[in-house]
């Protein structure tokens, strides 16, 4: 996957949050999203590793070894911004104070079981906190690529991975295509250019409505 596919996945993701929300962000894509909010829109950006208003990532030779994300990537800290330790993080989780979680995924299913945090038989350090954001986070946004890199597909009628958590998942932004995940199913509601309808069917593992009012996004 391209640098642009994974901005542009980003960049749809921002959209989801509004202003004065607290939004706790998975590394890899996920991590991008800050650099396509508006300007306008405030926000406080949550780590589990203790941080509650993370700024952009400081500039080469400007950064603090004791300042980092829960991916373990130098952060700086916003104006009003805060240090706890991992348990008020996970706390705050806990109680249902983030608003928005964007995290990556291996899997999602078609009802929104989120498979996101080992393959069998490799070595992981650990869920992280991605089991209470999934469960708790009042909006839960994956971004990930539509299929693997063997070609098999990531959406899937039932996750053969390990699950995170079941029924979580609220919506999903692959490069291909945004999916809205209700009791339901699956609703393919925008596909980005230059996919279309024929190749997101081709690259999917389970059936979805499709909206009537299906947005296209163009590069």
């Amino acid at each position: 996957m391209g640098i642009d596919e994974r901005n542009r996945m980003a960049k749809r993701a921002a959209e989801e949050i509004q202003n004065g929300m607290v939004v706790n962000l998975g590394i890899g894509i996920p991590s991008l999203v800050p650099n396509h909010l508006s300007r306008e829109i405030q926000v406080m950006f949550h780590a589990e590793n203790g941080i509650t208003g993370m700024g952009p990532s400081p500039g080469k030779g400007k950064e603090d070894e004791n300042l980092c994300n829960a991916g373990g990537f130098p952060v700086t800290l916003m104006s009003g911004g805060s240090y706890c330790d991992s348990a008020v993080a996970f706390g705050m989780i806990r109680r249902g104070r983030v608003d928005i979680t964007v995290l990556g995924s291996l899997q999602v299913s078609q009802y929104g079981d989120l498979a996101n945090w080992i393959v069998p038989g490799k070595k992981v350090p650990g869920m992280g906190g991605a089991m209470e954001l999934a469960q708790k986070a009042k909006k839960v946004i994956v971004v990930m690529n539509h299929c693997d890199k063997n070609g098999y597909p990531k959406i899937v009628n039932t996750c053969s991975l390990p699950l995170t958590s079941s029924r979580c998942v609220d919506l999903i932004i692959t490069e291909m295509a945004v999916f809205k995940v209700s009791h339901e199913g699956l609703l393919l509601s925008e596909i980005f250019a230059p996919y279309n309808l024929d190749s997101v069917v081709s690259k999917t593992g389970c059936e979805f409505k499709v909206s009537e009012n299906i947005r296209n996004i163009p590069y």
